[in-house]
This record gives C-alpha cells, structure tokens and sequence, in this order.
C-alpha cells in the first residue's frame, strides 16, 4: 500500500482547476510551498513540466479558489505518477 497525496483546486464559476496526485511526498510538499507563496505574494499560479503539463491561474482567480488536499492510500498497482512527477523520475 501506497499513498498519494491530492492537491485540488476549485472555483465556484470554472469548476475544478486542478485536481493532481503526487506519490513523493517532497514533490508535493516543494508544490504545495508554491500554491501558498503565489496566495502570499499575490502572485499567478504558473507551473509547467517541460513535456506535458501547464498550470496557469491568474491571482484574481486563484484568490477565489478553495484549495483542498488529502493523502489516499493506494495498492501497488493503482500507483500512478502525476504528469508533474514525470518528468522528475525520467
């Protein structure tokens, strides 16, 4: 057994923004530091990967957001990395 750690991130107009699981928990702790620097200093939420996967929320936006995150325990087999992730492990 596994777990997984979930960042969501919801607008009451948009809908869900973002909605990604993370299986190291020092990626997700490094993700987590940015979503809460941009919410401190006012900042746009812009992330990307290099390959496959682009964040971009403007602070107006995000501002609005309820941002939610949880840990999932997961089987071996249900284990899949995130598009953030990837990139790392590559």
């Amino acid at each position: 057994m596994d777990k997984v750690f979930v960042i969501k991130v919801q607008h009451q107009t948009f809908g869900v923004l973002m909605n990604e699981g993370f299986v190291n928990a020092t990626q997700f702790k490094l993700f987590l530091k940015m979503v809460h620097g941009c919410i401190e200093l006012k900042n746009d939420l812009d992330f990307f990967n290099g390959t496959d996967f682009l964040v971009h929320v403007p602070y107006k936006i995000l501002k609005d957001c309820v941002i939610i995150t949880n840990n999932q325990t997961v089987t071996a087999g249900q284990v899949a990395k995130s598009k953030i992730e990837a990139l790392v492990t590559k």
